[in-house]
């Protein structure tokens, strides 16, 4: 059968806009079938469930109606009767639909506008699920553009065949692009929005300046050479830590290149910003002194359950160390994921001399014994009664000048000045009218239940009505500060875990809540009751073999 020039015209319109939004042709059909359902509504009603069917190949039209197959008509533009079903199809049933034929009809200019409005909706929700479909997997990458226009300090670029946006805090300081420069940029986030897919890029992510020196060192693009960690201040200075899965390849020598060659082109599209290669170590001392560069650091001594590191350098690096405006130490933070603290030799040695009093102060008021001995106590390494109430005996009297007779009459001093402390404690608990009940929760002392008294958690009620910020204190930032905000327990290094842990205790010992199961491992109480019965079964044949030799 010829194929009529309508007809043809409709299949290479459908093809024609297609290719130039590069979706699917049966997409464009199917809009255009939405489109004349639409329009056929308009003319035979809209209660009329009208389906339009275009044939692929042809381009044939077929317009029909849905009518339900009810035992009673009450419209009947939407509903046939059942005896009427069955003459066109003897298996009909109540429920079922019955497809009638509808003749073709011309399109009226409104009805033609309608159309219209429907496939441009319907090709430009397609356009864009394409585009989305197509960068959200780019996340991660480097793409080039066109600049297009700069709208307030933001920067549109043209990808093609959509559009991607630097914002203003996106760009590097001091750059300006005009209509027409290319630029490259790190795709960091696309969404999917009301007004189309929204591709956010970045010139300032950390990972863009990891991706360049990709592009640009071979063996970072093999995986020999693995960049482990960025940190930036964009457009003035930024560090890098590498490290190589082979020992025969310097992974700082490998970025730098020959004469400089491959981190130079990396400084160059980053606008002159200049970068410390740092050799990665898995060593946390190491790698926090590697990321100090280029100051010296003469010690480090480092807290690891706060991820806190006290660096000490000499009085000439100090400036070196911190950097203009703290630049150096604060790259040096992010790198390493610590917080630092800087020192001089100088501010080190007064801050021990001044520990060293503390201590020695202090055991020599709690023991009674002269400064002698509490120097020496102090530069044993003990900084609390608590320490000595509780050290062995002999490691006590291995201390130069000391004895057993001398370490015994320590500790007991020790133990009585704790037990002294205590009966005060419980004495200023019970003034603050602290419930006794409150030391049945795990982890609670009788120093903790005087703060809480001071805190106005006197029952174990208050306690289980409390939250971790009650007991550990929070921070909050107001006009530019943080603010902290003590809690109960400050001072007594009490994570919040420990204090949910406790808080939860206090609301099963309130009969607020049940005590929660504790875990059993099947497998070993499977084994406990193959033992108990094997243990049974021995003393079973035990006793029938006495009978037997009585």
């Amino acid at each position: 059968m010829a194929i009529s020039a309508n007809r043809l015209e409709l299949l290479q319109i459908a093809d024609a806009v297609a290719r130039e939004k590069v979706i699917d042709r049966q997409i464009v059909l199917a809009a255009m079938e939405d489109a004349i359902q639409k329009a056929a509504r308009s003319r035979y009603g809209s209660e009329t469930e009208v389906r339009a069917e275009i044939n692929p190949k042809s381009g044939e039209i077929r317009l029909s109606r849905l009518l339900l197959v009810t035992d009673e008509v009450e419209n009947d533009a939407i509903h046939i009767s059942v005896a009427d079903a069955r003459k066109r199809n003897p298996a009909a049933q109540p429920g079922d639909y019955i497809a009638e034929t509808l003749p073709p009809f011309d399109f009226g200019r409104i009805a033609a506008q309608s159309a219209k409005q429907v496939i441009v909706q319907k090709v430009r929700e397609a356009e864009r699920d394409r585009q989305y479909e197509e960068f959200k997997d780019r996340i991660g990458e480097i793409i080039n553009g066109l600049v297009k226009r700069a709208e307030y300090g933001n920067v549109v670029v043209d990808l093609g065949r959509t559009e991607g946006i630097i914002r203003r805090d996106e760009l590097i300081p001091r750059e300006a692009f005009r209509p027409g420069d290319r630029v490259r940029a790190y795709v960091y986030d696309v969404r999917r929005e009301t007004r189309g897919p929204q591709i956010f890029l970045s010139r300032t992510h950390p990972q863009f300046m990891a991706k360049l020196f990709a592009q640009e060192v071979p063996e970072i693009y093999d995986g020999v050479v693995e960049i482990k960690a960025v940190a930036r201040d964009p457009g003035s200075r930024a560090k890098i830590a590498v490290v190589s899965r082979d020992s025969s390849i310097d992974p700082v020598g490998a970025c730098v290149g020959m004469r400089g060659s491959r981190v130079q082109a990396v400084v160059g599209e980053l606008q002159g910003e200049k970068i410390d290669i740092i050799p990665w170590s898995p060593d946390n001392a190491t790698f926090i002194v590697n990321a100090l560069q280029p100051a010296e650091v003469v010690k480090v001594v480092l807290d690891e359950e706060s991820e806190r590191i006290e660096v000490v350098v000499p009085d000439d690096q100090l400036s070196l160390a911190i950097g203009r405006r703290g630049q150096n130490v604060r790259l040096a933070s992010q790198l390493t994921g610590w917080d630092i603290d800087i020192m001089t030799e100088a501010e080190e040695s007064e801050r021990r001399q001044k520990e060293f009093a503390e201590r020695t102060t202090l055991f020599m008021e709690a023991l009674d014994v002269d400064e002698v001995v509490g120097q020496l106590l102090a530069s044993e390494g003990f900084s609390s009664v608590e320490e000595l109430a509780v050290v062995d005996l002999p490691e006590l009297a291995s201390i130069e000048g000391f004895d057993e007779d001398t370490a015994q009459e320590i500790q007991t001093r020790a133990q009585e000045h704790l037990d002294q402390l205590e009966a005060e404690q419980d004495a200023r608990r019970a003034e603050l009218g602290v419930s006794d009940d409150l030391r049945q929760v795990d982890g609670v002392t009788t120093a903790m239940l005087v703060a809480f008294g001071e805190n106005d958690i006197r029952s174990l009620e208050d306690l289980a009505g409390a939250v971790p910020d009650d007991l550990c204190g929070w921070a909050e930032r107001k006009d530019g500060e943080v603010i902290r905000h003590k809690g109960a327990l400050d001072g007594f290094d009490v994570s919040r875990v420990e204090a949910e842990a406790m808080i939860m205790d206090a609301r099963v010992l309130a009969g607020w809540i049940e005590a929660p199961e504790p875990e059993v491992e099947a497998e070993g109480v499977e084994d406990g009751d193959a033992e108990a019965q094997a243990d049974d079964q021995t003393e079973a044949a035990g006793e029938q073999g006495d009978e037997a030799s009585a």
